[in-house]
This record gives C-alpha cells, structure tokens and sequence, in this order.
C-alpha cells in the first residue's frame, strides 16, 4: 500500500489537493515533483470530474484519452488518492488548515453548480418542467449503465433549450438524437445514438429508407439572448480587426447552421426568457422577451414579448463553483484575494485552479479544446492530432498554472514535522477506511468502474 499508510521519517510538505480531474491531477504532478506528500481529495467515486459527468458519451476518443492521462497522474509516487470524500461534508477546511495543519490546499473542484436561470421562483418547478444542464448531461452520461440511481429525465419532444454556448449545443443534441432513435426504435430500427452523433439525423434515417420528416418529431428549440454569430462557439482572441471580427462570426453562424441541419434543431437569436407559464404547478413554458443591441448594448425590447409552450425547459447558462461551508463567497463565485495567483480571502495556505478559478490560466487550453469541438460540429470526427494537440494544451495549461500558484505557498512555509505529516497521514488512513479505500489505485478505479460504462 501506498502512503500515507507508510511512517514518515522525515519533515516534508503536505499538500491537499480538492477535486482530482485535469487541474487537480496536474497539481498533483507538480507538487509530488517538488518532494511534496500529496493527498488527492474527489467526491466521487472515480476522479474524471465533467470528463466523465459534463461531457456527452459520444466524446469517446477525448474520454479514454483524458481518462489516461489522468490515471497516470494520480496513480504515482507520492500521491494518494482519497475518494468518495466531499469538502464540507467529510472534511473541512477548518480540520485541514487548522486542525491538521497541512502546507496547502488547493481547489481544484470544478464548477458544478448551474447558472440560476434569472427567473424569479423558477426553481420551484426542478423536476416539474424544469431541468439543468449539469444534472441532465449527467443522466445522459450514465442512465444506459444497469446499476444507475441517479436523477431521470423524460426527453419529451418540443422541448426549449435557454443557453447559447458549446454546452447548450451538447443539450439539443441530446433531446434529438433521443427523440429521433426512440423513433426509429418505435419502427423497429435500432440504431447507435454515437453513431447518430457523429453521421448526423437525417444520414441515420435515410441510411434505413426513413424519411425523418415521417416519423413526426418536432424537436427541439434553442434560444439564445443574441444574435447567432454572437454565439461563442468560435474562440476570438482580443484586439481583433473589423475584418478578422467578422470571419470569427460568419465562422460562429456556420457553426449553428451546421448543428441546425445535421441534427434538426430549431433556433430562436435575440430572445431573453422573463417569465414561466404555469399549468396544474407544473412549469409549461416560458415567456420570452426580443433583444436588440442599441449603442453597442444588449437591450430588451419593450412589448415584445411572446410565450412558447414546452413540456420540458432545460437551462443551460453556464456553471459556477458550488457552495462549500467556510469557503467565503463574492456573488456566484469564491472570493478570491487575487485573481493571478488563486489565493482565498482569509486564507493565506488555500489556492484555486481551473474552473474553480475564473483566472486567464487556462483560457489558452479552453480556446483549443473550443477550436476541436467546434471542428467537429463542422465536420464530424476530429483526428487524433487534434484531440492529443488540444489534450496537451489542456495539461500544460493546467500545470503551468499549478507551479504559478502553488509553488509561492511551499516556499513562504517550512516543511512540516515528522510528527505532523504522520498525524495527517493517520487521517487519512482513517477517511479511506471509511471510504473502503485501500490505496490500490488502479484496483480500485477497475472495482469502480461499471462493466457496461459508456
């Protein structure tokens, strides 16, 4: 076994990492590198965070690639991995930086909480109408596994999609590839949604002498609150000319013209949701008001409104950190003492990474990986020097930012004592027990991992 299961034999620095996918498996890297004892603390039973749980099934290649990727960096010298262990709940950040006395923790735990839609009272109606993206892609990742409890979701068709990113474009897909293969699985033919995915709807149907437009599905609608080539589905760098401006919106428009045809999706720009419509406490649609830009602003226009009936309205507007009990709070977000270096306010050993973090350190990463995805909207599969250019630039990214900010906080704090990284140590013994955690790394992702994962 591992450590922390081992006895020390001598002062080292101790870091505990939150969250163990792309940043905080890089952190990881960059702080057992530096002779650091890592701890590597996921909620979840596996450490894949929205590799496995934000991003569709049908990303297979990117999937096993990251999953890989992400493997070797937990599974190494100096880092153990404590799953099934949630900040505020199993542990806090009291019990570590107080109590425990740890070098540092980092926040690598993502942003997992959707976006309220700006509605008041629309969340009483989560689960009568009203779904969110993060909980539905989660659904959609999983439900085909046989032993999946989580939530559930009925795709029903004429569904609203309230978004206008690569996100809300991985949601109306889903809603049609599910109503479309349940379409043809109601004729007798079965068909492979990835393969749907991929091909597209209407290659699918008439690869099996169908004419989607017979099977009777209206599908669903996406709106978004600008005008189509505002759509950020192509990245633009700043200071760009008029004309380098405008071949970033054409390419933007062509993306959505693109997703429109190949999965039948319909489109409604300049459209702000402002109201619910009601029906038995049930959410039956919205109230949408038009949008136009004024004097280079985005404004509503008065009396006109309109409403859109739907069985189901799914918000896909974006995600933000979840709340953790002592993790202070500006807004949607954590408070952070410095936007460069990842700091928390009132905690001078505790750091953010990734998308905990809305720092610059990985906006070049996520401009590739927009880029990849955004050619394969175009154009169907990516090759595998795109997704291995794009996977790079995600990791090098994400531990070039680690050594940024972490490295500071081993420097301004003395290595901790024999005594002290051995009471950390029996903690964390006592938490993977709990857990039913040996530190068997790669054992334990096999047992963990079900047999019919997609």
């Amino acid at each position: 076994m591992a450590w922390p299961l081992e006895s020390p034999t001598e002062p080292s620095h101790v870091v505990v990492i939150v969250g163990g996918a792309v940043a905080g498996s890089e952190a990881a890297v960059v702080c057992a590198d530096r002779g650091a004892r890592v701890i590597v603390v996921e909620q979840n039973p596996r450490p894949y965070g929205k590799i496995e749980d934000g991003l569709p099934r049908w990303h297979v290649a990117l999937r096993k690639k990251e999953y890989q990727r992400i493997d070797a960096n937990l599974n190494r010298p100096g880092v153990a991995f404590l799953p099934q262990t949630r900040l505020g709940t199993d542990v806090t950040l009291g019990k570590l930086v107080d109590e425990l006395g740890v070098s540092a923790v980092v926040l690598a735990n993502g942003a997992w909480r959707d976006r309220p839609l700006a509605i008041e009272g629309i969340d009483a109606y989560l689960g009568k109408g009203l779904a969110y993206q993060n909980p539905f892609v989660y659904w959609f990742n999983h439900y085909p596994e046989r032993d999946y409890r989580g939530p559930g979701y009925e795709v029903e068709d004429g569904a609203i999609v309230v978004g206008g990113g690569l996100a809300s474009i991985d949601v109306v897909k889903i809603l049609n590839l599910e109503l479309y293969s349940r379409a043809l699985r109601s004729k007798g033919i079965d068909v492979d949604l990835t393969a749907m995915e991929v091909k597209g709807i209407d290659f699918v149907c008439q690869k099996h002498g169908v004419d989607p437009a017979s099977l009777g599905v209206a599908g669903c609608t996406l709106y978004y609150r600008r005008r189509k080539q505002d759509m950020p589905l192509a990245s633009a760098d700043d200071d760009l000319s008029p004309e380098e401006l405008g071949k970033i919106e054409t390419t933007r428009a062509k993306i959505m013209d693109k997703v429109i045809r190949k999965y039948r999706v319909r489109f409604e720009e300049c459209s702000v949701p402002v109201a619910p419509l009601v029906r038995q406490e049930r959410l039956a649609g919205l109230v949408f008001r038009r949008t136009e830009v004024a004097e280079g602003r985005l404004r509503e226009v008065p009396g006109s409104d309109f409403e859109v009936s739907a069985p189901l309205v799914v918000s896909s507007i974006g995600s933000v950190p979840e709340p953790v009990p002592e993790v202070p709070r500006k807004g949607e977000l954590y408070r952070w003492a410095s936007w460069e270096t990842g700091a928390l306010e009132g905690f001078d050993r505790v750091i953010g990474l990734g998308n905990v973090l809305t720092g610059k350190g990985n906006i070049k990463a996520s401009r590739q990986n927009a880029r990849v995805v955004a050619a394969r909207l175009m154009g169907g599969a990516v090759d595998g020097a795109a997704l291995d250019q794009a996977s790079d630039a995600l990791h090098a990214s994400s531990r070039e930012q680690a050594k940024d900010a972490i490295g500071p906080v081993l420097e301004r704090n003395p290595k901790l004592s024999v005594d002290r990284v051995r009471t950390i140590a029996n903690w964390a013994s006592g938490r993977a027990k709990e857990a039913g955690y040996e530190f068997d790394y790669a054992r334990w992702i096999a047992n963990v991992t079900p047999s019919d994962m997609v």
